[in-house]
């Protein structure tokens, strides 16, 4: 299982599954070969020698001050979706939770950097052939920003499959909670802050985790691959603002830079995490491999995941 230390406080990743190799031309359509090319440093672990991104859905899990937290919760099973990546999978996401010491029943926040629909998924799972929250006795916690952009947005039907799905749910079980996050951000828990990062979507927010003087930020969608640290003026084809986006990159970019800030990629491949360091007038990621505990049997990833070939 992997996991990382921040002080007092251990963060385990939680995988799903990895995005097939189409997932990178489309998300991220200026990262192209010529573009991965340019830095060495990609290969092999973020990208192959063909210079395909490599990416993948997953989790992270910790305790804080006495909270089981999960930080988004990925694409989900056996969910209605228009893209056959994500469409009707078959994971064991729920297993390797449960192994990393986090069942369902113990969770006490979920927190959605936002509602996307590979950050909301496993919100719910089907019971008796209806949607019910995964973690009954957790507080969902997004920001207010965000629900009220979509709230206001005429959707599609594939993003109101979605929200049927993966976040009404929550809503109706009444444990849903809007919280303001202001420039400063805003602590949800000890040592546990929301920090606004615009651009993806309106609300969307990084998650830092703070204990004994050491620090990690896990991304979100502001950053989806390391490709963007050399070029933080490549976004994604799904940016609702993509200025705003890049602004957003480049803040952090700078604020994290030469520091021993751990970042934690929501989409980065294994080894996951690192540090930004200045390099040739812009950035990148030296690696931080996480530690791991080894469970008996357990693979990376099931073998029964369907469509994401």
């Amino acid at each position: 299982m992997p996991h990382w230390t921040v002080g007092d406080i251990t963060v385990h990743r939680i995988d799903e599954t990895p995005l097939p190799p189409g997932t990178g031309p489309w998300l991220l359509p200026g990262a192209t070969a010529d573009v991965v090319a340019q830095q060495d440093w990609l290969r092999p672990d973020f990208a192959d020698h063909e210079g395909v991104l490599r990416l993948d859905s997953h989790s992270f899990a910790l305790t804080v001050d006495g909270l089981r937290v999960l930080v988004d919760t990925g694409i989900g099973n056996g969910k209605t979706r228009a893209n056959p990546a994500w469409h009707d999978l078959r994971t064991d996401y729920l297993r390797r939770l449960n192994a990393a010491g986090f069942a369902p029943d113990s969770v006490d926040l979920v927190i959605l950097t936002h509602l996307h629909t590979d950050h909301v998924g496993w919100n719910t799972r089907e019971a008796d052939g209806a949607w019910v929250p995964t973690f009954p006795r957790a507080r969902y916690v997004t920001s207010r920003a965000e629900r009220e952009f979509w709230a206001a947005q005429d959707m599609d039907e594939p993003r109101k499959q979605m929200f049927r799905d993966s976040v009404h749910p929550v809503e109706d079980a009444g444990l849903l909670d809007l919280v303001d996050v202001p420039p400063q951000g805003t602590e949800v828990a000890p040592g546990l802050r929301l920090v606004p990062a615009p651009g993806h979507t309106p609300g969307q927010v990084t998650v830092e985790v703070s204990s004994r003087g050491e620090k990690a930020v896990i991304t979100g969608d502001l950053i989806h691959h390391p490709v963007q640290l050399p070029h933080p003026h490549i976004g994604s084809c799904v940016d609702i603002d993509p200025e705003q986006a890049e602004a957003s990159r480049r803040a952090l970019l700078r604020a994290l830079a030469d520091t021993d800030t751990l970042v934690l990629g929501t989409h980065f491949p294994e080894p996951t995490s690192g540090r930004v360091t200045s390099h040739e007038g812009a950035y990148r990621l030296t690696p931080v491999p996480p530690t791991r505990r080894a469970q008996p049997g357990a693979a990376r990833f099931s073998t029964h995941n369907r469509g994401t070939s």
